[in-house]
């Protein structure tokens, strides 16, 4: 849920990653209370643009847009949460400590917490040190079923205009498209336009299909993006020059196979836990799923520490 906004406007907006959140009328129901509150805090908006070669789904899905940029849905609940968000930290090691689990970053800053969550990509558990490398190396069913979640990997490219710039999909009533049978692009969108902003810059997102995802997974943004910029003047040779471009590398996009059993989150040990997409499946719907796992675990492990102090 990335939102990149254009450095010489910052209306000038574009999704990176997820383009547009599906609520099935299964989970449309059982979260009811998490759409409600995003409809009216204008979070979230109807799709009412065409999106040509979407994927039939389940009768009675319905889709929804972020006016203000998908990061908008992660911002509304930090500050619904009213909690003290620190950005930019870089996780490298996580030991027990006395009670507590004492974490360090690659900065050398330290803290200590009576519980932790990891939501990171389920691979990048196998970076850490500490205690958490000695949890998933002592537990070989575990490690195992860690080692089986997957993720595809692609690119995303963001093109971002200038106020009155004029673009146009070939289907002039469209705002996004799927494109079939390319070696590079999967996926093209006026990002400003789907989101129901026409008002704002124009700005174009174009993701990568999977097989060229993965076989330039190893290769930087800056490796990529000429070929990216070449393959899109190819498919859309009358379009004008961007004042801007981004090209963002999801080495770990979608969850392709997902922790046996989708429990949610698990627990590596008392106050420590991991979860995420990758405990689930990769849309708004599979994180609340596991957030909501993950608060019943933290709140458990919560309520058996009050317990064991309340015998002492």
């Amino acid at each position: 849920m990335a939102t990149s906004r254009s450095p010489h406007d910052k209306e000038c907006t574009v999704d990176l990653g997820a383009q547009y959140i599906s609520a099935t009328p299964e989970y449309a129901k059982l979260h009811t209370s998490y759409y409600e509150e995003l409809i009216s805090a204008g979070v979230l908006a109807p799709l009412t643009t065409k999106v040509v070669g979407m994927k039939v789904t389940d009768e009675g899905t319905k889709h929804y847009v972020t006016p203000s940029g998908v990061s908008s849905i992660v911002k509304h609940f930090i500050k619904e949460a009213d909690i003290d968000t620190k950005f930019g930290h870089h996780v490298s090691s996580i030991e027990t400590n006395d009670g507590k689990w004492n974490v360090k970053t690659q900065q050398g800053e330290a803290d200590d917490f009576d519980a932790v969550v990891l939501t990171m990509p389920v691979p990048q558990l196998f970076g850490l040190t500490g205690s958490v490398k000695e949890l998933l190396e002592n537990d070989e069913k575990l490690r195992s079923n860690l080692l089986a979640v997957d993720y595809s990997s692609r690119y995303a490219l963001g093109l971002f205009y200038e106020k009155g710039t004029s673009i146009t999909l070939k289907d002039g009533e469209a705002s996004a498209q799927y494109v079939t049978n390319d070696p590079i692009i999967r996926f093209v969108a006026i990002d400003n336009q789907k989101r129901g902003a026409e008002g704002n810059a124009p700005s174009v997102v174009i993701h990568t299909s999977v097989p060229f995802g993965k076989a330039h997974v190893e290769k930087t943004p800056e490796q990529v993006q000429p070929m990216l910029v070449k393959r899109v003047q190819e498919m859309f040779p009358e379009w004008p020059e961007p004042n801007f471009i981004k090209c963002q590398k999801w080495r770990f996009s979608q969850v392709s196979s997902a922790y046996p059993g989708l429990p949610g989150c698990v627990t590596l040990s008392d106050g420590l836990v991991v979860g995420g997409d990758g405990f689930t499946h990769s849309n708004m719907d599979g994180c609340i799923e596991s957030a909501k796992a993950i608060a019943a675990a933290v709140v458990q492990y919560v309520s058996k520490c009050k317990h064991m102090m309340s015998k002492v």
